[in-house]
């Protein structure tokens, strides 16, 4: 059984040993306090080092963002291969998912808050390209995470990419979860954050 963080960017990009930094317009750009970034790029434990740019999803509204800098579009209508992140697990056998939460941490302890920073997730579920229509099943609305206080649940059994080709008892080797992310610094200076994930598989 293995767990991988991964950002979509022309590929798949597998995050171990690095993670994702979120900028004003360009790497290494402060975001202003109060705004969300503009551009995320993969990165290390510090922010300084920019490996990749990847998606990047910026919350416009409380229930639609703008990808990649465009037109701000509904969550429900982003596609999922141009989510900011890509949770996948993976095991030996088949088997089916259940109880996927996400939590956002301050990189010491799960139960503690991110310091200094509000971040926005919403799930995406919606495998075809087309952005438009509100086709899609996942989130309708950003939720904010911030530690023990709130998780966000994530679809059961979403299988290969995120089809969930049977719903709920889909059965595979491999489940895709697919996440927007958007953060907005509350204060001057850079903030570390970090993202946790569990899930039961039977």
């Amino acid at each position: 059984m293995a767990i991988e963080f991964r950002a979509l960017d022309n590929g798949i990009t597998n995050l171990a040993g690095s993670g994702l930094g979120f900028y004003g317009s360009t790497f290494g750009q402060s975001v202003n306090v109060g705004s969300y970034q503009d551009s995320t790029y993969i990165t290390d434990s510090t922010g300084t080092v920019n490996a990749a740019q990847v998606h990047n999803i910026k919350h416009t509204h409380p229930s639609s963002g703008s990808i990649n800098g465009l037109t701000s579009v509904n969550l429900r209508d982003v596609p999922n291969q141009l989510a900011t992140l890509q949770i996948r697990f993976t095991n030996g056998v088949d088997v089916r998912t259940q109880n996927a939460k996400l939590r956002i941490f301050d990189r010491v302890s799960i139960n503690n808050n991110p310091s200094g920073v509000t971040c926005k997730v919403a799930e995406i579920i919606h495998p075809s390209t087309v952005q438009s229509g509100l086709t899609g099943s996942g989130s309708s609305t950003w939720q904010t995470l911030a530690g023990s206080g709130s998780t966000m649940s994530l679809i059961a059994s979403p299988g290969l990419s995120g089809l969930s080709p049977s719903g709920s008892i889909t059965m595979s080797t491999r489940h895709d979860f697919h996440v927007a992310i958007s953060s907005s610094p509350d204060s001057v200076g850079s903030k570390l954050f970090a993202a946790y994930f569990e899930v039961e598989y039977l």
